[in-house]
């Protein structure tokens, strides 16, 4: 007979998870709010109506739509800030997935913007050494993304076969494939025949890949977003990220990632080849992070600073974020990483509408990102941090165990008479 889950909606571990994200973000969103009123008291320059300002662009940004004759902000559906929010997306949501699938095996895939640039790099030497004259634009861009995807997850599988092999914390490994990718990228594109010496000022990028007259179809969403970058990226990256919830939720191979992920030795004591499980899931989390690369640039109107070594790109760091905040689940990063770059659009628009700045929106993604590390504390505290009541009150209760009561062996079976030893025991003690 199926078992109901009698417990209450919001004490059930799906729901509760869902909101602690959603309370995080809430925190996040009023504790900006906060900073901009003290910045607004403290400061000579402001006042109260524009912390006002820019409070009401914190939570509604994304539907400014700029200040009318009176000087007044004003707000409605913004087609271009939509479409350059889902745009920023896209690397988001697979650098979150990249992060997510890595924490259902156990481990902490802080190497992502290594991987980013691994991704970035195939991704543009394919893209732009393949002339499209002998071969179709849309072969050129299939490879291209194909080699992103692969290049990532070759660079991602580093750091998993040092764990797996070696039991070398992954992280450690992670952080040194993250500098050894970006001083690499950097060599190879500063010998390659890449560098945009067409438009003399920008000689420290590279080409976009619309020089070669590769680029991802719009399909239609430059119309419903106008004056966006939106392409069809980042329906790739919604159509991966519910792939990867497959794989994870109703495949074996799924199961035996996290299976390797709740407990190593005892997955490899029921027969799950733990090693390969390690390796595969760092591979296809550097595969994602390659993805996401590849679809950035292949957007055709981005470029690609090459003197990588100075910095490494924040998108991987960023994808930590998203998964934390998405509790490592794959179809929530995407609502995650839409927020997040939601988030971005409003910074901009902060910076452009207001006297304050889009690091506001920084602190806000920092306090978010600090609240949903914690996510267990506050989804315990939702709960009412009750323990479990132990199955037999102490009190002589409807529910307590009568002392005089014989007790019974198993079902069917006849109790042994007091004094006398059960059948079984008897006879063994015998023998």
């Amino acid at each position: 007979m199926r078992q109901t889950n009698s417990a209450p909606l919001w004490k059930r571990d799906g729901v509760r998870s869902v909101l602690a994200s959603l309370l995080s973000i809430l925190i996040g969103l009023v504790g900006g709010s906060l900073i901009i009123l003290i910045v607004a008291l403290t400061s000579k320059n402001l006042n109260l109506h524009s912390a006002w300002e820019a409070i009401r662009l914190v939570f509604l940004g994304l539907f400014s739509t700029g200040r009318d004759a009176a000087g007044g902000l004003t707000f409605g559906f913004n087609p271009t800030s939509v479409g350059n929010m889902l745009f920023r997306a896209t690397p988001l949501i697979l650098t979150g997935l990249s992060v997510a699938v890595a924490f259902k095996t156990g481990l902490f895939n802080i190497g992502a913007p290594g991987q980013y640039l691994a991704g970035t790099a195939a991704t543009l030497f394919v893209a732009l050494e393949i002339p499209t004259t002998v071969v179709p634009a849309w072969i050129v861009w299939i490879l291209a993304f194909l080699a992103g995807m692969l290049a990532g997850a070759v660079w991602g599988s580093i750091p998993g076969m040092l764990k797996a092999l070696l039991n070398i914390n992954e992280v450690i490994a992670c952080i040194m494939t993250n500098w050894i990718a970006a001083n690499l990228v950097t060599w190879v594109f500063d010998i390659s025949n890449l560098k945009n010496v067409v438009e003399n000022t920008k000689s420290g990028y590279i080409y976009k890949t619309s020089f070669n007259g590769v680029q991802t179809p719009k399909l239609g969403l430059d119309k419903l977003f106008e004056g966006s970058q939106v392409n069809g990226g980042i329906l790739v990256a919604i159509l991966l990220a519910v792939v990867v919830y497959i794989i994870l939720t109703r495949t074996t191979f799924g199961y035996e990632l996290k299976a390797c992920g709740a407990n190593r030795h005892a997955a490899r004591y029921a027969g799950i080849r733990d090693k390969r499980s390690i390796v595969l899931s760092m591979a296809i989390a550097g595969s994602l992070s390659g993805a996401a690369a590849s679809l950035y640039y292949l957007s055709g109107n981005t470029e690609f600073f090459w003197s990588t070594y100075q910095s490494l790109p924040a998108t991987g760091f960023n994808g930590i974020a998203v998964a934390l905040l998405a509790v490592n689940n794959p179809i929530a990063v995407v609502f995650a990483g839409i927020f997040m770059s939601m988030l971005d659009i409003v910074g901009l628009q902060m910076t452009n509408l207001t006297a304050y700045n889009e690091y506001i929106t920084d602190v806000i993604i920092a306090v978010i990102v600090y609240l949903a590390a914690f996510s267990l504390v506050i989804k315990s505290w939702l709960a009412g941090g009750h323990r479990a009541k132990p199955a037999h009150p102490a009190g002589g209760g409807a529910d307590a165990p009568d002392p005089n009561a014989i007790p019974t062996d198993a079902p069917g079976e006849v109790p042994a008479a007091p004094g006398e030893a059960p059948a079984e025991g008897k006879e063994a003690r015998e023998k």
